[in-house]
């Protein structure tokens, strides 16, 4: 008991140590300037809470108070929904109430043996998991739930406005990082300015519907034909390079993407950039109260009343289907022998080029590829949101999407869609912690990283399989 009294009281000064500057003080801009408001009590009874939660966990893994999982999860529970004087002590106290709760059962589910060197598991419910979890992922049953799950979204009970926003966004990022995935996760190149082409779609849209009168439908292929035309001349001097050396610059071409929009004025806008971007239509039928001039609204055409729900339901199936398209491409593409090429590069270059596979081709051809869903991507978002600027298209969306790919597995499709909507829905879930929610979403990451370092479906089905007899 000693010794555990001692690693709680660790666990928690530390814990104060690290919410001191990040919880503890908070500045205000008054009529007098600048001040600091302190917050000391929350970060004493925050380190109070740890200090408990830490000592629970030791006496759980001594194999004592097993009684504590259904105590801890009633006491989750009602933090959850008792008013606390601040929202970063409801957070404390409802993570560590369910982080306590779940270690409990999975103490209570590991058998454990005594053996001469120790204490050994015979059999650990958190191994069962990291077993089954990626063969049971990557079921097509499990795929079909998805689809029709998000078919479905619109018209269930929790279809709001604000639902279905993160919905289309969280959609947007699935598909850019199926995109980015043909790059980093089939050919091994580290891309860290996938932004550029998103950009580039973006602002090609918004140009031919500004200057030519062109529609989405006709701007979107051309978008997308733009930024894979963009990739291949860019392709030719970069993908010569490797390593860090392919990252760098293409970390540069999104920087000197933004800059160029940002300073050329009369072309993109500049700073203030482009508003106004005319909706999509459905064969003709515009989603709005009245329509303009030679078009008849949605509503109007089929009598029924006008409802902004309408339009922003149609943007919701569009996503929809341009992701499912572009992840059965990629899904098609792993097949074929272009895709084997991409996986044997991005294994062994050297032994790539021992079977005569033509290594810069195919690295062109991922690079295009990628290139284009992004282009793709970026006229949905300027369509979608009907203004853009170069701010919305900086390294971060960047680095949001190259880490969507990683946390979810590099080149598993799958797993790329369930880190999608942990990192683009984790923090709107927990926006009503305001700047705390950030650190709900760090926690998450941390938690998937020890759980899941090699991502959250790690392991992939080989793409061609020898027989028994062969091996």
């Amino acid at each position: 008991m000693a010794s555990r009294l001692k690693d709680a009281f660790l666990t928690a000064v530390v814990a104060a140590v690290l919410a001191l500057p990040l919880a503890g003080a908070r500045t205000i801009d008054g009529v007098n300037g600048l001040t600091v408001e302190w917050h000391l009590v929350d970060v004493g009874v925050a380190a109070g809470l740890i200090f408990l939660g830490r000592l629970l966990l030791g006496l759980i893994e001594d194999g004592q108070g097993m009684w504590i999982a259904p105590l801890a999860f009633v006491a989750g529970v009602l933090s959850a929904y008792t008013p606390f004087p601040s929202h970063f002590l409801q957070t404390v106290a409802v993570i560590g109430s369910f982080v306590v709760a779940v270690r409990a059962v999975f103490c209570l589910l590991t058998k454990r043996q005594h053996a001469s060197e120790g204490v050994q598991p015979v059999w650990s419910f958190t191994e069962q998991i990291k077993k089954h979890l990626p063969a049971f992922a990557g079921m097509k049953q499990l795929c079909w739930f998805l689809v029709a799950l998000a078919l479905v979204l619109p018209f269930t009970p929790l279809a709001s406005r604000y639902v279905l926003d993160v919905a289309i966004m969280v959609m947007t990022y699935i598909m850019l990082a199926w995109g980015l995935n043909i790059t980093v996760g089939y050919a091994g190149l580290l891309d860290l300015g996938y932004a550029g082409f998103y950009a580039l779609g973006a602002y090609c849209y918004a140009l031919l519907a500004q200057h030519f009168g062109i529609g989405f439908w006709v701007a979107l292929p051309i978008s997308g034909l733009l930024t894979a035309a963009t990739g291949f001349l860019l392709g030719f001097p970069v993908l010569r390079l490797r390593g860090d050396y392919f990252a760098i610059v293409t970390l540069g071409f999104g920087e000197i993407v933004r800059l160029v929009l940002i300073n050329w004025t009369a072309f993109s806008g500049g700073p203030n950039g482009i508003s106004s971007i005319p909706r999509p239509t459905l064969f003709g039928l515009e989603f709005a109260r009245q329509a303009s001039e030679g078009h008849k609204a949605f509503h109007q055409f089929f009598g029924i009343d006008f409802d902004p729900m309408q339009r922003v339901i149609f943007l919701y199936y569009i996503i929809f289907v341009l992701a499912l398209m572009v992840g059965w491409f990629s899904a098609r593409l792993r097949r074929l022998p272009l895709g084997r090429a991409w996986e044997a590069f991005r294994e062994d270059e050297i032994a790539c080029a021992a079977l005569g596979i033509n290594r810069w081709w195919i690295k062109l051809a991922a690079y295009s590829m990628g290139a284009s869903v992004a282009g793709l991507a970026g006229a949905f978002f300027a369509t979608c949101q009907s203004f853009i600027s170069p701010e919305s298209f900086t390294f971060t969306e960047s680095a949001t999407m190259l880490a969507i790919v990683i946390l979810g597995g590099i080149g598993h499709p799958l797993g790329i869609v369930l880190a999608a909507i942990f990192i683009i829905g984790m923090p709107e879930l927990f926006r009503d912690l305001e700047q705390y929610r950030m650190l709900a979403f760090g926690a998450g990451m941390v938690l998937i990283m020890i759980w899941r370092p090699g991502g959250m479906m790690a392991t992939r089905e080989p793409t061609v399989k020898l027989p028994q007899e062969a091996t």
